[in-house]
């Protein structure tokens, strides 16, 4: 039970997120979104560093291992994996006029559908580190409590609400109805149970690679951060509000780590 509701509370965030389609008619202020873009990032990249490239490092040496050798492949190894579903998943991010991945131009393949790939693309990362830290949590000596993975949970949850809106208030603005926008912005954020409950039952058998896994999902969330967060709280005018985003973010998810954890 303790498991599906922490795997259940980042989903909650983006739900309530995009449920702001309902109250807020016109689209978020450049200004504020790019905020809220930058803090996505700083908790992403808190959330890799403390939650679980830590840990993993921590976890190794105490089973006598070379502490940097897993962390560094479980992060590579991450970054590809994301890499190659970027290439391969037709999809399109809110602010591009050109489609990415294979097939991207295909006619049968809608505006709104390439935008939810996109955003679940940005999800499965997430899930995967919630997921892994759970699991972490479970193992006598991997050097993650369940309150650890609480924070990360609750850090995930604080950055998918704004997310959430970004998602659906954009799609609302396209032209498609409220209620429509409301669900795509839910089903987004479905895929990050989906993908922490498989991380739990992989992690649970093969607890020796453990600190791979969590290096791996850090490795994913940098990638998101990387390749679309930063690059979009940073475009255009302002860019210093993404900055200061970043900032916040970054502190509020280690502190929630170090006090939670």
């Amino acid at each position: 039970m303790s498991e599906l509701i922490i795997l259940s509370i980042p989903f909650l965030g983006t739900s309530l997120g995009a449920a702001m389609v309902f109250f807020v008619r016109d689209k978020i202020a450049p200004k504020l979104e790019k905020l809220l873009l930058g803090f996505a990032a700083g908790v992403m990249i808190a959330a890799s560093v403390w939650s679980l490239l830590i840990p993993a490092i921590d976890m190794t040496e105490a089973q006598g291992g070379i502490g940097w050798l897993p962390a560094l492949v479980g992060f590579l190894l991450g970054i590809g994996f994301l890499l190659i579903l970027d290439t391969v998943i037709p999809h399109l991010h809110l602010k591009s006029p050109e489609p990415e991945g294979l097939h991207s131009g295909q006619p049968h393949l809608s505006k709104t559908t390439m935008m939810l790939f996109a955003v679940t693309l940005h999800n499965i990362p997430e899930g995967m580190s919630v997921g892994v830290a759970y699991a972490g949590s479970l193992i006598r000596g991997a050097g993650i409590t369940a309150a650890g993975a609480l924070a990360l949970a609750l850090g995930i949850a604080i950055q998918n609400f704004p997310e959430g809106a970004i998602i659906s208030l954009p799609l609302c603005g396209e032209g498609m109805s409220r209620r429509k926008a409301f669900v795509c912005g839910v089903l987004s954020g479905i895929v990050e149970p989906i993908g922490g409950f498989i991380t739990i039952l992989i992690a649970g058998l093969i607890s020796p690679v453990l600190p791979y896994l969590l290096a791996f999902a850090a490795g994913a969330m940098m990638y998101v951060v990387i390749e679309e967060l930063i690059p979009e709280c940073q475009d255009g005018m302002h860019s210093n509000i993404g900055t200061i985003g970043a900032s916040l973010g970054f502190a509020l998810m280690m502190v929630l780590d170090v006090a939670l954890g």
